[in-house]
């Protein structure tokens, strides 16, 4: 063989192998942005890379892989639904106990799920995999109740509030999947 002939071979060896990384790069990146839908954009936004970004979200995937999350029973469910109501009915005449109410069923929620919920952000982190589309709605209503323990949320900001956390408990209630959801949200 020549050594032109050689060269020529690692050179299509070498392109070839650029093309497959490529591809595959473009391919994960469609992915997690299928999966994390709004959380992909916020991801790239919070670290400034897309390549530490992708970095991220996959990591947070596979952690949420390796915990044991499983779909409600119908009759926790039932009962879950039913505690919603009673704190629907509590913000007419306790706006500050709903609020902080709400935010113990959604953590009472995600503990019977399977979420781990010591630290806020991990957990939002977490949810962020399986319910990309109402994580922002979490970090909304956790902003708000923390000013509601500082007493500085008003009466529209706790309303406001609990239904940042009815999208999120509604969506914690499904059984739906976050593809289902990127789909249904599609429609």
């Amino acid at each position: 063989m020549s050594v032109t002939l050689i060269l020529i071979i690692v050179a299509a060896v070498a392109v070839g192998c650029a093309i497959a990384w490529y591809l595959q790069a473009r391919q994960r990146s469609s992915h997690l942005k299928q999966r994390f839908g709004p959380e992909y954009e916020r991801a790239q936004h919070d670290v400034g890379d897309v390549r530490r970004a992708e970095a991220a979200l996959a990591a947070r995937e596979k952690r949420v892989e390796r915990l044991h999350i499983r779909t409600l029973e119908r009759a926790e469910a039932d009962r879950f639904a039913e505690v919603w109501k009673h704190i629907q009915k509590l913000f007419v005449d306790d706006p500050k106990g709903a609020t902080n109410e709400a935010d113990h069923l959604v953590n009472e929620v995600m503990t019977a799920r399977g979420y781990p919920v010591a630290d806020f952000n991990q957990r939002a982190a977490d949810i962020s995999v399986d319910h990309p589309l109402v994580v922002e709605h979490y970090r909304a209503a956790r902003a708000i109740a923390e000013r509601n323990t500082g007493g500085t949320a008003s009466t529209e900001d706790l309303r406001q509030g609990l239904i940042h956390y009815r999208a999120l408990f509604e969506d914690l209630l499904s059984e739906r999947t976050a593809e289902q959801q990127a789909t249904y949200s599609r429609r």
